[in-house]
């Protein structure tokens, strides 16, 4: 899928990810779309819950063996 932005969250344990995440989120204009990856299972439910507390689109998450992929969309302004 089609990204603007890429966080790169491999290796790190909760609550990193998310927070790595919220200030990546702060950086990007609205509508842009951010690729993550990351290795924490936590992820799989920690980034559809922060996409839903705050606005953003959860377009597609993936995993391939230990990783796991995610495309948010940023909310508009």
């Amino acid at each position: 899928m089609d990204h603007q932005a890429e966080l790169d969250a491999t290796g790190l344990l909760c609550p990193e990810p998310v927070m790595m995440l919220h200030a990546k989120m702060r950086e990007i204009s609205a509508k842009e779309i951010l690729k993550v990856t990351a290795t924490d299972p936590s992820t799989t439910r920690d980034i559809p819950k922060f996409c839903q507390f705050l606005g953003h689109t959860l377009l597609e998450q993936e995993q391939k063996e230990d990783t796991y992929y995610y495309w948010i969309e940023k909310k508009e302004a």
